[in-house]
């Protein structure tokens, strides 16, 4: 049998798809809506169309057809969560607002989900540190201030989450201290239904002076009916790549000379009596963080960190000057992992 497929207005409706009901077989009307389908007396056809309803006749007897589809602009409408859980049409919005499902976000594990937004949104950039459990920012649209956070406010089902990082002038730049992360890291992945960006200053106006920077929106699962067990598990594993490690000198010791002159009559150490026999004895400037100093001498004998802590062997007592035994790779070792059960 053949059959035409228009629209309301009578206008042929191309590449509309016909299927027998019930079946796998069909066919495709061609660009002036015009098919040709291989189907039994009385075979139900189900035709459908992008932005049109779908419509199901049965053929009879006929050896052609006639179907007109009725348009349904509504089916075209994403929905987004806005402020307070209010659901608008994404055209309605008087910002820009991208969507990502919530398992799009845990197909990928993370220790912290942000990292997997990265190459999912435009305008958004990830600024992640390489720290075990350390901090992920997360920037939109660039940088908006100097001074200031430049941070989106991320909310949970209604709730604001500030995630500042909150770490200090020492923590940052590497002189003392631990990253340990912000706010974003405690969010589960797996309970992520979806994920709503609002982007650009105008999505303060839902939250505040505190949404200037955009909004990340998530909106986690619901419970449903019934009995249901999910069980899922996940590790996450690195490799250090020896040659693009940074290699530490082990040449020189602690200190800024020849920027900085110290009370040892060479200028390298600190010169205090330390054991109180009334003659000074060099002690290694611990207070710096360069390592411009002494070159290492083991003939020279110096009051380290290990003569000042009354736990170590050599407390109390100066060492030869030489480079410490270990490096950070000596911490970085290859483990097998557990079995999962």
């Amino acid at each position: 049998m053949s059959g035409t497929v228009t629209g309301e207005d009578g206008a042929p409706i191309p590449f509309a798809t016909i299927q027998i009901k019930g079946t796998t077989s069909g066919t495709t009307a061609d660009q002036n809506g015009q098919f040709t389908i291989e189907a039994a007396p009385d075979a139900v056809l189900v035709i459908r169309s992008v932005g049109y309803s779908t419509k199901e006749i049965s053929t009879g007897t006929s050896a052609r057809v006639a179907v007109t589809l009725l348009s349904d602009a509504t089916g075209l409408q994403e929905v987004v969560v806005t402020a307070l859980g209010v659901q608008r049409k994404k055209n309605e919005l008087p910002y820009s607002a991208q969507s990502v499902r919530g398992e799009d976000i845990s197909k990928t594990r993370d220790a912290n989900f942000v990292n997997s937004l990265s190459g999912k949104v435009s305008g958004l950039e990830i600024r992640r540190n390489n720290s075990m459990g350390g901090s992920t920012n997360i920037v939109l649209r660039g940088a908006k201030s100097l001074l200031y956070s430049n941070q989106a406010l991320f909310v949970v089902d209604g709730v604001p989450v500030d995630n500042s990082n909150t770490n200090d002038n020492n923590q940052t730049t590497g002189r003392g201290g631990y990253d340990f992360g912000n706010a974003a890291a405690d969010i589960n992945p797996d309970d992520i239904e979806s994920l709503n960006v609002l982007k650009g200053a105008a999505a303060a106006a839902l939250y505040g002076s505190r949404a200037a920077n955009g909004v990340v929106m998530i909106t986690t699962k619901r419970g449903s009916r019934g009995v249901g067990v999910t069980v899922n598990a996940g590790v996450n594993w690195g490799l250090v790549d020896k040659s693009t490690f940074p290699k530490y000198q082990t040449r020189y010791g602690a200190g800024y000379n020849p920027v900085t002159l110290y009370e040892s009559p060479d200028g390298f150490f600190l010169y205090r009596d330390m054991n109180g026999d009334g003659t000074k004895d060099l002690v290694v400037p611990l207070s710096e963080d360069a390592s411009f100093g002494k070159e290492f001498d083991p003939a020279l004998m110096v009051y380290d960190w290990t003569s000042l802590t009354p736990t170590m062997p050599s407390y109390g007592k100066p060492r030869p000057w030489v480079a410490g035994k270990n490096d950070p790779l000596t911490f970085l070792r290859t483990h097998s992992l557990p079995a999962i059960v």
